[in-house]
Order: structure tokens, then sequence, then C-alpha cells
């Protein structure tokens, strides 16, 4: 992998770059959508790829699971096997196992957890996530974390803290240094844990000296305020260097990528845009739209006027909210191409002004024009 920044001029620390991995390269600041078990619902490879979307997420702790480590690696890489043919990240687990909750152990050794699907006993180590991201394909490999609720106990945020940090120390030393392996920035609210784990990441290295390409922000979108988490990200990549890659997991209304990239974040995720589109909520200019409710039964413009998606170019409100309304499967695969498609052209047009020096009073805008919308759903 190999990351460039080429325009960090604007007076915000937002910042343009390119990164290029063994599938293909992408512009940053950039959102990828979530396919967490290899497919990004109801949509194919060619509808993501005309939403302007250039890579994508997967969850490498389901596909462990479900197809496999055999069926996935045996069929040419998770990018193959997906129709995809482009750039993949992978997230690891960490909120997988945080969200099990009940049936997991967190040991020093790596987590034991019984498998969503049928119930039996497996065991995850940091060494296995890396070395499965390798035998998957997979292009950005996040290490295993230990998230825990930012508002649990100190003792337990500092033990969630400092054995995250031993488990980026066993992920190090398995990877090669040819691979693209990042660290998990974690301490929940705490900006003295999150600035020691940046930093302790910062200065790791693995055993045959390679560092870690680029660093992810975890644990954060499950509680705090938008104020909170704007200032632990901001104290968070203050930390870290600026010639590598910056990754804001799992945050992803508008507004928060917005704040992000002012800050310095080159990669989101987040499942609002498929998952909301999937349950008739509509990202537009002008606010949320619910396309379920009855004012849009006989609406003839767009979902947006102001896209160009696919959805936007031939669909009307009221055709979209008949599908909703009658349970086609059809409805919620325009709606998401529309949502997903609102998501890459926020970031196409934020990439623009970045380039021309305008994108703090730019964003400002944006983001109030959200804020003002968003109190109240249409």
């Amino acid at each position: 992998m190999k990351f460039q920044v080429d325009c960090g001029g604007d007076p915000s620390s937002a910042r343009t770059g390119r990164m290029s991995t063994d599938h293909g390269s992408f512009e940053t600041p950039t959102f990828m959508p979530v396919g967490t078990r290899g497919t990004v619902r109801g949509l194919t490879a060619e509808q993501i790829r005309g939403t302007g979307a250039e890579i994508l997420l997967v969850n490498l702790f389901h596909l462990w699971l479900r197809p496999g480590e055999a069926v996935v690696s045996g069929t040419g890489g998770i990018s193959r096997f997906m129709g995809w043919n482009g750039p993949v990240l992978s997230d690891s687990g960490g909120y997988q196992v945080y969200s099990l909750k009940g049936s997991v152990k967190v040991r020093e050794e790596g987590v034991f957890f019984q498998s969503p699907y049928d119930g039996r006993n497996v065991f995850l180590s940091p060494e296995d996530v890396v070395i499965l991201g390798r035998s998957m394909g997979i292009d950005l490999i996040m290490i295993l974390d230990h998230l825990v609720d930012p508002f649990s106990s100190p003792e337990d945020l500092r033990d969630a803290h400092a054995r995250t940090l031993r488990w980026a120390q066993r992920s190090l030393d398995v990877s090669s240094p040819e691979e693209a392996v990042f660290g998990i920035v974690q301490g929940g609210t705490d900006l003295d844990a999150r600035k020691s784990s940046a930093s302790s990441l910062r200065s790791m290295k693995g055993k045959n000296g390679q560092t870690f390409s680029g660093f992810a922000i975890g644990g954060l979108g499950i509680g705090e305020s938008f104020e909170e988490r704007n200032n632990v990200v901001f104290e968070t990549l203050r930390e870290l260097d600026t010639d590598k890659p910056r990754y804001l997991m799992g945050i992803g209304y508008p507004e928060d990528l917005l704040a992000g990239i002012e800050r310095g974040v080159d990669l989101f995720d987040c499942v609002l845009p498929t998952r909301n589109g999937r349950n008739g909520m509509a990202f537009t200019q002008s606010g949320r739209v619910v396309i379920r409710n009855a004012r849009y039964e006989k609406d003839d413009f767009p979902l947006d006027p102001q896209c160009s998606c696919a959805a936007c170019r031939h669909y009307s409100r009221a055709y979209i909210h008949h599908l909703f309304r009658n349970g086609e499967m059809l409805g919620p695969i325009l709606n998401t191409i529309h949502n997903l498609s609102f998501y890459l052209d926020l970031m196409k047009h934020a990439r623009q002004e970045i380039r021309s020096g305008n994108f703090r009073e730019w964003s400002q805008n944006k983001i109030d024009s959200f804020q003002m919308t968003e109190r109240g759903l249409s």
C-alpha cells in the first residue's frame, strides 16, 4: 500500500490524498460502503461502483465464520469472491466481540466466544486476524482490538486500552513489511488514554522493524456527544503521523464525516446510508426523507432534485413510496443506491473544496444545514 497526501492547503487540517493497493487506487477523504458479509445488501458490484464508491469494507470476523477462510482464499481472495475487483478494508471484529457481550470471554491470548451462526465455541487471536486477512486477500487489515463502553469504569477502560496495545504489538510482529496493517486507537473519551494509545501505536515496531501502515480511531459513536467525539478525534490525530492514512471507524452522519475531515480524517465507514435506505429513509440536500410517509404518495419529484444517481434520474418519490408500501425489494435497493450516492458525492465535493482552500467555510455551512433540517424528518 502507498499513501500520498497531495493537498493540505486548506486553513483547516483537512487534506486530500491518494491510496494505492494491489487491487487499485482511490482518492481520500472517502467513504467506504459496508459489505459486512461480502455484500452491500441488495446491490451488485456494478451498482456499487455506480454510486462513486472506490473501496469497500468487509468484516473479517463474519467471513471467517461463514463461508470460511478456505472458501474466500480458494476463489482468489475477497475482492474476486465478491465480484468487486477493487480495494477492500477489513474490520477485525472488535465491535462484534463488544456487541456479543454475554457469550464472549476476553483473555490475554485472545477472544473466546460462541459463533452467532451455529453456537459452536470458537477462538480468535490478534495473530489470527492478520493471518486470516493475508489469506483472504484483504488490502487494508485492521488489528483485533478490545472495545468497551466509553462510559465504563476507569479501571475497565485502562485494562482495554492496555490490552489493545499488547495485541497491537503481537499483530505487528506476525505481519510482513509489505502488508497494510492498521493500529486502532482506543481509550473511550479519556483524552490522556487516547493520546497514550496513539503515541504508543505510532512508535511501535514489529520484529522485522515494520510499523503500522495507518491508524484507525475506534470506540466512538456509542454514546458520546458530537462535541466530545470531535474533541477526541482532534486530540488523537495530533499524536499520529501526518504521512499515514487515518480512519474514523463506524461514524457516519453527514455532519460527522465533515467534522472528521476538517480535523484530518481520511477514511470513513458506517451502516447508516445502507441500513436507513433499506428502512425507507433517504438523505437529501434538503433533509431526510421518510419515503413511506403518505405525503409522498403522489409526489412526482425524485428523492433529491439535486442528485444525479440512478434512482433520482429514473424514479419518482411516488414510485419508491409505492414500492415500500407494497413490500417490493426494488424500493430498498433504489433508496440504498441513492443514499450511497449522496455520501460519495459529499466526499467528492469535500475533496474539491479542500483543493480550492474553501473547505472550512463550505463544511460549516453544510453542517449547519444538516443539523437544522434533521431536527425533524419530512
